[in-house]
């Protein structure tokens, strides 16, 4: 009975010393600091936050205190005026003292009792030790000849690059197994040091670049939160994305797949990849990236692998974008519309559409006078031609205004030359008289000139048209070759695909 108590009472014994433990306590003695209020940062991604704030600074000494532990990570404290001093880890301990003086940070930083940002700052005072050394060379070098000049500095930023490798490559193996060397290591280089021949008796370039994206990501772990919360995460994502793979998407899709692969789903790195690549892709005006985005939304946002996340209003948005976008998508074939030519809008006119204020309204009318406009009709798919160009616009609208008759104008160089067509979609019914106006004075007389007075087609939802001039271009079949291109480049492209179509 007394062992029992006793096992009892140690426990809550350790309970209390665990709690004692929760919470943060950093104190910086930052001498010479001049500020009356500090701020204490954390990094998250490629976004820097508050985390803390001392309004009481006197003396350079700066306390931040709280009750709840803070993220582990990277964190920076920063000045009055918003300029950084020096970045510390936060970790297992999160009761930390920091010493340093304003007017050399490098060599006098100090963190007693917390070994990994000891090691740190020892890394920092290597650095400054090398710049320093640097700096007195360079004085040195001013007082010899430009040619020996020259060859001092040479040899010396030789011995200086040596110097810094070989203290890197003993420091790196004297943390390994520590969150200081897991966040070092994101900025690590992996290239290659034994690099074959090529058959031009060059070192292997091609060998040189397979080695180093396969390299990569070694070493980082993304099942750990806390690499998030570095400066150097994000560099190393956008690098490899942005510089090292086949900018199209299904190889940007199959190593999305890959990185996302090495995440716990729903975690913090996780998380912050899918809101990145998400931002990235959406915001893309190549063409034929919104398959990348799609990828992202159907195959992780609404496959429930981001709960939480995203409020259900925008999942609902995301799965009305997802609907719409989807049938869109290069390759496949359009839906076929059916609009009404200029010529017959006077008959349509007096049958009442302009005046409907019901969808029942107009229903009634089209069966109505259902046998008339079967005749009056001009479909996208009744267009005979290799391509055709596929224009949504407004005669409101003061781009289209500019574009549209820029467009009709370049393309009068290709005419005969490639066979093409122009489907010229007004997407706004109520502005007939403008509309007729403008595609007289403009002389847009080899587009097909078409809108929708009878209200049978829902083009804005059939083809995503959210703004205006918007070009798709379609081949014989009507599927499609691209889309939301500029109206500027369609001449080109026309030439280039035509071109290269005729190619055996």
């Amino acid at each position: 009975m007394k062992k029992s108590l006793l096992i009892l009472v140690v426990a809550v014994l350790a309970n209390f010393a665990t709690m004692a433990q929760r919470g943060y306590d950093i104190k910086v003695n930052l001498k010479g600091s001049k500020d009356s209020v500090v701020f204490l940062a954390k990094y998250l991604f490629d976004q820097t936050y508050i985390a803390d704030t001392c309004k009481k600074v006197k003396n350079g000494v700066i306390h931040f205190k709280g009750k709840q532990e803070l993220d582990k990570g990277v964190y920076i404290i920063v000045s009055e005026e918003k300029v950084p001093y020096f970045e510390f880890l936060i970790n297992e301990s999160q009761k930390i003292t920091i010493h340093a003086d304003v007017s050399d940070l490098g060599f006098t930083i100090e963190a007693p009792g917390s070994t990994e940002n000891q090691q740190f700052f020892s890394q920092l005072k290597f650095g400054a030790t090398k710049n320093k050394e640097y700096a007195a060379a360079l004085l040195s070098a001013k007082e010899k000849t430009k040619e020996d000049s020259a060859k001092f500095m040479l040899k010396k930023i030789k011995q200086l690059e040596s110097d810094i490798k070989k203290f890197d490559e003993e420091f790196m193996l004297k943390i390994k197994g520590t969150f200081l060397y897991d966040f070092l290591n994101l900025k690590v280089e992996k290239v290659a040091t034994e690099i074959p021949k090529a058959s031009n008796g060059r070192p292997d370039s091609l060998y040189q670049y397979y080695y180093y994206k396969k390299h990569f990501f070694d070493g980082i772990d993304f099942k750990d939160e806390r690499i998030a919360r570095t400066p150097y995460f994000d560099d190393r994502v956008k690098k490899y994305f942005d510089n090292l793979i086949v900018n199209m998407p299904d190889s940007i899709i199959k190593e999305m797949d890959m990185v996302l692969g090495k995440c716990n789903v729903g975690n913090l790195n996780f998380n912050v990849l899918i809101g990145y690549f998400t931002y990235k892709y959406e915001q893309s005006k190549i063409v034929g990236f919104d398959k990348v985005f799609l990828h992202l939304i159907d195959n992780y946002i609404l496959a429930g692998k981001t709960k939480g996340l995203y409020s259900e209003e925008t999942m609902k948005t995301l799965k009305e974008r997802s609907d719409a976008m989807n049938p869109l998508l290069d390759g496949k074939k359009v839906p076929d519309i059916y609009m009404i030519d200029t010529v017959y809008a006077p008959q349509v006119k007096k049958m009442g559409f302009d005046t409907a204020s019901s969808s029942k309204s107009i229903t009634d009318l089209y069966y109505k006078n259902q046998v008339p406009l079967a005749s009056m009709f001009k479909t996208l798919y009744e267009v005979n031609a290799k391509y055709t160009v596929l224009l949504f616009w407004a005669a409101d609208c003061g781009h289209c205004q500019t574009e549209v008759p820029k467009l009709h104008e370049s393309l009068k160089e290709i005419k005969g030359k490639i066979d093409f067509k122009v489907f010229a979609v007004q997407t706004k019914d109520d502005q007939f008289e403008q509309w007729r106006r403008f595609l007289v004075e403009n002389k847009l007389t080899d587009f097909i000139n078409v809108y929708d007075p009878v209200h049978i087609n829902n083009v804005k939802t059939k083809f995503d048209v959210n703004s205006t001039p918007l070009i798709y271009i379609l081949d014989k079949d009507k599927k499609i070759i691209a889309k939301r291109i500029a109206a500027e480049y369609v001449e080109d492209f026309l030439k280039t695909r035509d071109k290269l179509e005729k190619k055996p």
